[in-house]
């Protein structure tokens, strides 16, 4: 029987090789692995500190020890180490915890990082392919709507507005849900010095009147452009709120009358506001805020 043994070192080389080559970056190998071996409790308790300051405004030592069911010794450690850190503070004058600007800064790296664009896309292709609609979304600029972003349906008659494109906000269903969200001072403002163009008989050109719909709009969470900008084409939009609650984005749903109907629009304008709201979470809003 024949031995190589130069074959069995690169053999041997090769399994050792093997079973030293590095991990995945960013994760060990039994990165899936959420067994309480891997969880590192102290620092689990100390965010769940940290969370429970951001549910208040400042509480006592006492108060956070009988809330989290710790006792005060323990609680004083962990807090003093997020101070360190300038995640807590300590007003020396009532003795009351909050948190720190450190919390503040941790958290605009997540804005940072969250591009508007990029984290809608997946959510306009799920809307599209959930509605048969295409789905858009849009900014304000000035007293327009810019379109920034798309989803386009397959069906043969359909709604098409490519990123670049431009439409007054008083004559579309993303611009009466942004402008839904303004206050009565900065509508007058805009009612004085924009003048709101008639494209078909149904442009709400009556600053009463469009108002009115935006009155409409803010109750029930969603606007409708009924032919206001094309005759013959109807679109559903929702506003999208960032980690501050300021109205960033609206998002919609868009096509002919003959398929978004009285009877359709209900069920589009659910999905719509679900779609909406998903990506309000996704740019960092509370789960519990109205997009």
């Amino acid at each position: 029987m024949s031995f190589s043994y130069s074959g069995f070192l690169f053999q041997k080389a090769r399994t050792v090789t093997q079973s030293i080559q590095p991990a995945r970056r960013g994760r060990p190998r039994a990165f899936d692995d959420k067994t309480p071996q891997n969880v590192i409790k102290s620092l689990d308790r100390a965010i769940q500190v940290l969370e429970t300051l951001a549910g208040r405004d400042k509480a006592t030592l006492s108060a956070l020890a009988q809330d989290m069911g710790e006792s005060p010794a323990t609680l004083y450690r962990i807090l003093t180490t997020l101070q360190i850190r300038g995640l807590a503070d300590l007003d020396e004058t009532d003795q009351t915890w909050a948190v720190g600007a450190g919390a503040f800064l941790i958290g605009a790296a997540f804005l940072r990082r969250t591009a508007l664009v990029d984290v809608a896309r997946p959510i306009l292709r799920t809307l599209m392919e959930t509605t048969g609609e295409t789905a858009n979304l849009g900014v304000e600029r000035g007293d327009q709507v810019l379109f920034v972003s798309q989803a386009e349906t397959h069906a043969t008659i359909r709604a098409f507005f490519p990123p670049g494109s431009l439409s007054p906000l008083h004559a579309s269903g993303i611009g009466k849900a942004l402008l839904s969200r303004w206050g009565d001072a900065r509508l007058d403002r805009y009612f004085a010095k924009t003048p709101l163009e008639r494209f078909t008989p149904h442009t709400l050109t009556d600053p009463d009147a469009l108002r009115a719909d935006l009155r409409l709009t803010r109750d029930r969470g969603y606007a409708v452009d009924a032919e206001e900008k094309n005759i013959g084409m109807r679109c559903i939009a929702a506003p999208v709120t960032n980690a501050m609650g300021d109205i960033v984005a609206g998002l919609s749903v868009s096509g002919p009358t003959s398929r978004i109907d009285t009877e359709a629009s209900p069920a589009l304008a659910g999905e719509t506001l679900r779609a909406a709201h998903a990506l309000s979470r996704a740019m960092g809003a509370s789960p519990d805020a109205d997009a």
